[in-house]
């Protein structure tokens, strides 16, 4: 064996590593339970009586509880991933997750299941935030951006067997079966070490963890802030475009029923697709940003061909939904970035608390869009939307530095 190969064998070795597999997984099981709730949504609900309007009103409910936990969620475990340890918020999270999705299926009111779905939600915060933390911190810089690859690659594909096992059990035995993965992810968490940029920390002086620092320098502030809207057109593209799949297919005049589920299974095997070839294409460029940007102008090229999709059959529409899927498939990308741009006594608040504040974005952008769909129509409301999201992505990727090459061992300095 040349010595090329011997390096080769080795990249692998470590980029395949137990930290890159249970980070992997933990993604996987935070995926599987944000599309099984709304897959399940209306099945749950009528099986704890509701009916009619309530079907809808109950589900808004009950989604913008788990996106409130999500949010504090970030806050808390990105805090305590700096303070105590990417691991122990690896564990905790999972552990949190898991027995709130345990108990969720043997809820019989709606004010159960929004306790446990604010719970779920606090504990699934946690999890890709720390997850790319470690393994950012456990890999070479050369090589990081495969591990984080493997991350959202299989993480998304949470997204198909939440579809399968919803279509093969009850909605309450499919709940039961994210909570037993949470746990069984637990043993595996047992064998992996914790980062070493952490433990150099833990035996340093230095301030760690502190939230509020990121609103108290306007360049700390400009960081985390661009950080998270890079992701902006992402979650138009899940919250109003593929949520709303069937209305556009209507008014699209597409051949055929259009099922949101449908819809959602395609958008994210073309995730799967698009996280895989963001993660190959960064270590080619050698570059995060020159990726992004290719696939902000990708996201553009597929909004164009979603609503140039008149009168095409529900096959070509599906299609469609797949590559706006792979458009928006920079997530790992978008979340390493995040990792990168912080010193290590800030990392983990940084990239728990960016991912979260996303997706709590398609409260207004959804928001937006309706407001905008009443004056400009469905169609040109939503283009509306999509235009505003992508202008400011494009925009706050211009003031992000290039992270690639960057040493990430270092301090952020509070005063």
């Amino acid at each position: 064996m040349t010595g090329e190969e011997t390096t080769h064998r080795s990249t692998w070795k470590q980029v395949l590593g137990l930290p890159v597999i249970v980070a992997a997984l933990g993604y996987f099981v935070d995926i599987y339970d944000l599309v099984l709730f709304s897959i399940v949504r209306i099945p749950s609900l009528k099986g704890i009586g509701l009916a009619g309007q309530e079907l809808i009103d109950k589900g808004v409910f009950l989604l913008n509880m788990q996106m409130a936990g999500m949010l504090i969620g970030g806050v808390i475990w990105g805090v305590l991933g700096d303070r105590k340890g990417r691991l122990k918020i690896m564990f905790g999270s999972i552990f949190l997750y898991s027995l709130a999705n345990l108990a969720n299926g043997m809820v019989h009111s709606i004010e159960a299941y929004a306790a446990l779905r604010f719970l779920a939600g606090v504990g699934l915060a946690g999890e890709l935030g720390a997850g790319i933390t470690l393994v950012a911190e456990v890999l070479h810089k050369s090589i990081r951006g495969y591990g984080t690859m493997i991350v959202a690659t299989v993480g998304v594909s949470g997204a198909i067997l939440a579809n399968i096992v919803a279509k093969s059990f009850d909605w309450r035995s499919a709940f039961v079966i994210g909570g037993v993965l949470g746990l069984l992810l637990l043993i595996l968490r047992l064998s992996v070490a914790e980062s070493g940029m952490f433990k150099g920390m833990e035996v340093s002086s230095v301030a760690r963890g502190n939230f509020l620092s990121l609103f108290t320098s306007r360049d700390r502030f400009g960081r985390f802030l661009h950080s998270i809207l890079i992701g902006l057109p992402s979650w138009f593209v899940v919250g109003v475009l593929i949520t709303f799949s069937p209305e556009f297919a209507k008014v699209l005049n597409v051949q055929g029923q259009i099922s949101a589920g449908n819809a959602v299974m395609y958008c994210y095997l073309g995730l799967v697709g698009g996280d895989l070839a963001s993660g190959v294409l960064s270590q080619l460029l050698k570059s995060r940003k020159k990726v992004i940007l290719l696939f902000l102008l990708l996201t553009v090229a597929a909004v164009a061909a979603y609503f140039s999709a008149s009168g095409v059959s529900a096959a070509t529409f599906y299609l469609i939904c797949g590559l706006l899927g792979f458009s928006i498939g920079y997530w790992a990308i978008f979340v390493t970035v995040a990792a990168e741009q912080f010193g290590t006594n800030l990392r983990a608040t940084v990239a728990t608390a960016v991912p979260n504040f996303v997706r709590g974005m398609t409260v207004p952008i959804t928001l937006l869009f309706q407001i905008a769909r009443k004056s400009l129509g469905i169609e040109t409301g939503a283009l509306a939307v999509g235009l505003v999201c992508l202008v400011i992505a494009l925009f706050s990727l211009s003031r992000l530095q290039e992270t690639f090459h960057k040493d990430l061992d270092y301090f952020e300095e509070f005063i």
